[in-house]
């Protein structure tokens, strides 16, 4: 399922090295690379909305999850999980009734694929599925936009969820554990060649300085597949 790869592009992608470049810049200056948006903001304010919907339509009680996984290899927090249907779901609140996906096809993304894996994994799931939820938008998040847009309580409830479900694959598991692994080994690389072209008071590389012993992450985000 994963897409073919240029030989010169090598076994990790160029946006899977680009993400871990990423993380080691956040390791070496100690900071995090987090944004906010708008968008971002509603999925934090309606969560409990979009919780309450998705329960409505598709019969359930389930309430958020609060537990964070790790395999060693990987970790992750899931927003809902059944245990007794051993199924998991993740909860996006669209923006506005123009980025609500309206067919399952509209919802297929390789990151929520992988990331999706990696919670079935994690939570020994047979299924896991990602949620679109459609629900009205906090006042001070809509701005200029028309209201139509944002305000959706007209609309049938099942008409405002759209989700795009995916059966556990071990092979495709032990292809996530193999990129971890990689992913892992180009990590020190970023930072060993760092610590070579950065050094106080060296105008140039030295190759032959010892690196500083740096340990990675113990865990990898899903983001890497």
């Amino acid at each position: 399922m994963t897409e073919p790869r240029s030989k010169s592009e090598g076994p990790l992608s160029a946006g899977a090295k680009t993400h871990v470049r990423e993380l080691a810049a956040q390791a070496i200056f100690g900071v995090d690379f987090t944004f906010s948006s708008k968008e971002t903001e509603k999925g934090i304010q309606c969560e409990d909305d979009s919780i309450a919907l998705l329960n409505q339509v598709r019969g359930l009680s389930l309430v958020k999850n609060t537990e964070r996984r790790a395999n060693g290899l990987w970790t992750g927090e899931c927003d809902l999980f059944n245990a007794p249907g051993r199924r998991g779901h993740d909860l996006k609140t669209s923006w506005s009734v123009k980025t609500f996906p309206i067919c399952t096809e509209a919802c297929e993304d390789k990151l929520y694929e992988w990331q999706m894996r990696g919670y079935m994994a994690l939570w020994d799931a047979d299924e896991w599925s990602v949620d679109y939820c459609l629900v009205n938008t906090p006042e001070h998040l809509i701005g200029y936009e028309p209201q139509t847009l944002h305000y959706v309580d007209h609309i049938p409830a099942h008409q405002r969820i759209t989700s795009w479900a995916l059966r556990r694959d071990a092979s495709l598991e032990a292809a996530m554990a193999e990129k971890v692994r990689l992913a892992r080994g180009y990590f020190r690389e970023v930072i060993e060649e760092f610590d070579r072209t950065h050094r106080a008071g060296e105008p140039l590389p030295i190759p032959s300085a010892a690196p500083r012993v740096f340990v990675a992450p113990a865990a990898l985000p899903e983001s890497i597949f």
